[in-house]
């Protein structure tokens, strides 16, 4: 005869130092690379409010779509976190990556995470807000991750500071993520490509198409 055991009487609590898993989110406490180089690595996560890994499975749709960009991408991973999807861009092909990160200890672990992977020396990390970021002087990307904090309307204007502060090249690829309840304002420069749903979060990909010069229709002549 099979036994049944008698229900708990208290939640089973996480292991220590593992943070619990937010809505449809994986357990962040450790981030699995997907394809490339850096295949099925993991790497700690801190537990640190706020912080939500893009999950797996929008990562490999993600980048099934922009394999083509990849090799030899400049890549910017604003409000970087995890540094997820900087790190998989790197894994990937890309020549390098300049990741933005303002918490301290968020950006602390992301730094040893390259360190593991052997990938500082195509990395960049700075440890500032994004907003004092896209201020300062530009340099052309290909290819843009943004993934901000939901909830503090901050996806408009640093996509409005990426187009007008000269940070993408001719036809870069952006991929913005946000709150699924939020549909965001983009430059008009900016083509919709594809988008994934996950949980709580939609991720977009745009590709860039500088406005064309029209010629005039008819001067009255």
């Amino acid at each position: 005869m099979t036994r049944r055991r008698p229900p708990s009487r208290k939640p089973r609590r996480p292991a220590s130092g593992a943070p619990t898993r937010g809505p449809g989110r994986r357990n962040p406490g450790r981030l699995r690379l997907i394809g490339g180089d850096y295949r099925r690595r993991q790497l700690p996560v801190l537990d640190h409010p706020g912080l939500r890994p893009t999950p797996d499975r929008v990562r490999e749709t993600l980048f099934n779509w922009l394999s083509a960009a990849l090799p030899g991408a400049r890549v910017l991973d604003l409000f970087a976190g995890t540094g997820a999807l900087g790190l998989e861009a790197l894994s990937r092909g890309a020549r390098e990556a300049v990741f933005v990160e303002a918490d301290a200890r968020v950006a602390r672990q992301l730094a040893d995470n390259l360190g593991t992977l052997g990938a500082s020396e195509r990395a960049i990390l700075l440890t500032t807000q994004a907003q004092a970021f896209l201020a300062g002087t530009a340099a052309p990307f290909s290819l843009a991750f943004l993934d901000p904090p939901f909830h503090r309307d901050l996806a408009a204007d640093c996509c409005a500071a990426l187009e007008a502060g000269g940070w993408l090249a001719e036809e870069a690829w952006i991929y913005l993520e946000t709150e699924s309840s939020l549909e965001p304002a983009v430059p008009s420069t900016w083509q919709l490509h594809r988008e994934v749903r996950a949980g709580d979060s939609t991720g977009r990909l745009y590709r860039r198409r500088p406005a064309e010069s029209q010629s005039p229709e008819g001067d009255g002549c």
